[in-house]
């Protein structure tokens, strides 16, 4: 009998890690993506405990760990460098299980692209039109390079997903969520460095470890959707001028050409479902959130064992299986999307009451830890496999 055969449209880490979850539980994958690579963007993941369980169930797990620096859950600064709330990879390790990773996400990428045959991906390949089929028939996908049919098609295409729209009309979109962020990575200055993240008026600033002797910087900035600069390295240095060192030696470090503008955009109205007939949306497509909770490879991650653990049997009954990974997923990424929006909302205030009465909300958090810390990020945290989970016979 012929393996079921599944269309991945989005060759991100979403899509990947579709594809990667469906070949194990015995699908064949064919990912289209419409770029002529996939390139290793210098951009970096920030991977929590959840994250990696997903990832144990690919059988990546260890070779993530090994392949990224650790990294406390949760470390805030001052614009001036004052802490506010500090938890270290240690105590990280003892509430969740493991540390928060840190790596390329390229690295990434490649290790997903690793597990997959080699025919799997077709880059240059855009996808111009979707038939989502029923119980009846199979999926069609149109690209350019010619058309499959397929007994499911994931959609991985991104936030700003035109696909997506096709199959919800009267859904907004992702909207913008008011911010940019600009980032690059750069050489270590110092081997003891502190890292984490930086809180100012109007946007934050922070540092993370890379293998080697490589850090990732970024900082935010409140500023229209769209807008380019010449320089974009400038708009960077701009960002952290005047805050705590290192922040402003690491951005005049940075390569110019190496520094990443990414407008921020979110599904800030959950989708009615993550289907439709033989279609099922993964990551940012279904539910793109800031990027203040750390959680978006993460969601990405969990939708893809999520969706594997559902598709089984007859091909025939994939449309009802999707409804069961709806039902699974809708609820926890949405309120995921919601408390990600409202952290933005507030480190991007530039109001300096707001400022002040954040930081004090988040000092006392930190002082109370692990208490209160466990009790704001158990819903993020404390997520696990269905294949782990399942009642024993």
């Amino acid at each position: 009998m012929a393996e079921p055969h599944a269309v991945v449209i989005g060759g991100g880490i979403g899509g990947l890690s579709a594809a990667l979850a469906l070949r194990r539980v015995g699908w064949a994958v064919t990912v289209c993506e419409r770029a002529p690579g996939i390139e290793p963007a210098e951009l970096a993941l920030a991977l929590a405990p959840n994250a990696l369980r997903a990832l144990d169930s690919l059988d990546l797990g260890e070779d993530v760990r090994k392949h990224s620096a650790p990294q406390g859950i949760a470390a805030i600064r001052r614009r001036d460098g004052g802490w506010i709330l500090r938890v270290s990879a240690e105590r990280t390790r003892r509430r969740f299980g493991d540390a928060v990773c840190v790596l390329r996400r390229g690295e990434l990428a490649a290790m997903l692209l690793e597990r997959l045959p080699a025919s799997a991906l077709h880059t240059a390949a855009t996808v111009t039109a979707v038939e989502p089929g029923d119980t009846r028939r199979p999926a069609r996908v149109a690209t350019d390079a010619g058309d499959h049919t397929a007994d499911l098609v994931v959609l991985a295409d991104g936030a700003r997903s035109a696909l997506r729209t096709e199959l919800f009309l009267e859904h907004p979109g992702a909207v913008y969520a008011g911010f940019a962020y600009w980032s690059a990575i750069v050489p270590r200055p110092e081997p003891a460095m502190a890292f984490g993240e930086s809180w100012g008026r109007g946007g934050v600033a922070g540092v993370l470890p890379l293998g080697g002797d490589a850090v990732f910087c970024y900082a935010t900035g409140n500023v229209p959707a769209g807008g380019r600069s010449p320089d974009e390295h400038a708009r960077l240095a701009e960002r952290v001028e005047g805050w705590h060192a290192p922040l402003p030696r690491l951005a005049a470090a940075a390569r110019p050409e190496s520094v990443v503008r990414t407008d921020v955009w979110h599904v800030d109205t959950p989708l009615p479902a993550y289907h439709r007939g033989r279609i099922a949306l993964v990551g940012d497509t279904a539910h793109a959130m800031t990027p203040n909770l750390g959680q978006g490879a993460a969601q990405a991650l969990e939708d893809a064992v999520v969706l594997a653990h559902h598709i089984s049997g007859s091909v025939a009954y994939v449309p009802t299986a999707l409804q069961s990974y709806s039902d699974a997923r809708l609820g926890r990424t949405s309120a995921l999307v919601q408390r990600s929006a409202q952290l933005a909302e507030a480190v991007q205030s530039e109001s300096p009451l707001a400022a002040r009465v954040r930081d004090t909300a988040a000092a006392v958090v930190g002082a109370a830890a692990p208490t209160l810390l466990a009790r704001y990020t158990r819903p993020v945290g404390d997520w696990r496999s269905p294949e782990r989970t399942r009642p024993r016979p």
